[in-house]
């Protein structure tokens, strides 16, 4: 009787495992689900999602961005987003391997320190889950039901292959061009100075620019430079066109700048050994050495634990002009916008003002960025010294009382003079502007 009563009771043991079991399979399964509002291609390889660079997420006030694999955390999905500081909301991950076999996590939200008061901030979703490593496409979204989930809220899921070799030593980083930006000869120079500095690509955040800059702009993505990323951030949002809320206000800092320069960190971490992270009006320039490769392969062998690369900013004034006129060239009194080799004349430092810097970074070194620092990243960080790399900046002037007298001689430009003008001419003649 007694081992019958065991028997008994080890077939119920056994019953109850396997009905906790082929519950917690039901779970599981009930998670996955094929999205059948997807079209497939014929042959069912190329599922056509959309592309968009902003994208609303759906009973919220908050905005996704694009997807990238983080294989630094065990390839999570990072969504670079847009989130209103004042309505978070419990937010999930649908991710998917092209249009089958979906599954469902909770999203961590992590907004960036730096929103300088706006109501909208620069955000990373994080998705862990299983199997987020061979998922190709992600929505965020307010629920965890993934039958809601439709084509136009997946986001291809980018940075699924590490490489051991960069497509391109330097890339540029341009957060934005808005306002009908159209200062073509100072982008032209600037341009062709990079590619001398070395730089093999140049991302620019489009919102708006000028017919003439439009032209210039197909003609370097034609020649393979140029990387467009239309960014429609007016059609979203009220943008700001400053970085202060109080001053400015709007409900994103500086045309979602900071948005920005997130979205090509990760966009080109695999793709490029250096990122440049800087304005469209200012040039990285090495002083020391003659291009941007040798100064840090120099600079990296001296500091091998630095990811991030400090740069001072120095202000060349745009109404100071060089007496000789050598540069003011008839053949570019047509152009709009700025000749950089016109005005030589730097602003003295001022000890007692804060110089903000831009910086060279290792993209596989940072987590989040400012616009002036790195938030979060591995490694350490280097001041680099004035006389080895300092920022060309042709603007209006910070001392504007100072004269000429007061300002340093800087000819830098004009050590590239034969080259950059023979570039730029050949480029606008190209480009159908000269």
């Amino acid at each position: 009787m007694v081992n019958t009563n065991i028997k008994l009771f080890i077939l119920l043991l056994l019953f109850v495992i396997l009905t906790f079991v082929l519950i917690q399979e039901f779970i599981r399964y009930a998670f996955r689900f094929t999205l059948p509002v997807i079209p497939i291609s014929s042959e069912g390889k190329n599922v056509h999602f959309r592309n968009n660079s902003i994208t609303s997420i759906k009973h919220s006030a908050h905005f996704a961005v694009s997807a990238f694999n983080d294989h630094r955390i065990n390839k999570a999905i990072r969504v670079i987003s847009i989130i209103r500081r004042d309505s978070l909301q419990p937010l999930y991950c649908i991710y998917c391997i092209d249009d089958h076999d979906c599954q469902t996590s909770e999203a961590e939200v992590q907004i960036h320190s730096d929103h300088f008061g706006f109501p909208y901030g620069a955000s990373d979703v994080l998705c862990n889950g299983g199997h987020t490593q061979n998922a190709t496409h992600v929505a965020i979204s307010t629920s965890a039901n993934i039958s809601e989930i439709h084509s136009e809220d997946l986001l291809p899921i980018n940075n699924e292959v590490t490489r051991e070799s960069f497509n391109f030593s330097f890339t540029v980083c341009i957060s934005n061009l808005f306002g009908d930006y159209n200062n073509v000869l100072q982008f032209v120079q600037t341009m062709e100075m990079y590619k001398l500095l070395g730089v093999q690509h140049v991302v620019i955040y489009n919102t708006s620019c000028g017919p003439d800059l439009e032209k210039l702009l197909q003609h370097y993505k034609r020649e393979g430079i140029l990387e467009i990323v239309p960014w429609p951030i007016d059609t979203f949002l009220n943008p700001s066109k400053g970085w202060n809320f109080s001053e400015h206000g709007g409900d994103l800092h500086y045309y979602g700048q900071l948005v920005t320069l997130n979205e090509c960190i990760y966009r080109n971490m695999y793709q490029s050994k250096y990122v440049l992270l800087n304005d469209i009006d200012e040039i990285i320039m090495p002083y020391k050495h003659v291009n941007l490769s040798f100064m840090m392969d120099d600079l990296q062998l001296q500091h091998k634990n630095v990811g991030v690369f400090l740069i001072e900013n120095h202000i060349f004034p745009k109404t100071q002009f060089e007496e000789s006129h050598r540069f003011s060239r008839p053949e570019w009194r047509n152009i709009s916008g700025i000749n950089i080799m016109e005005h030589i004349y730097r602003e003295p430092d001022r000890k007692y003002v804060f110089n903000p810097r831009k910086m060279i970074i290792n993209p596989r070194s940072v987590v989040q960025t400012s616009v002036h620092s790195t938030l979060q990243y591995h490694g350490d960080v280097y001041y680099v010294p004035f006389n080895v790399c300092r920022i060309v900046h042709v603007r209006t002037p910070l001392q504007g009382s100072l004269t000429k007298q007061q300002l340093h001689v800087d000819t830098r430009v004009w050590d590239f003079e034969a080259e950059l003008i023979s570039n730029v001419d050949k480029t606008l003649q190209d480009s159908d502007l000269m």
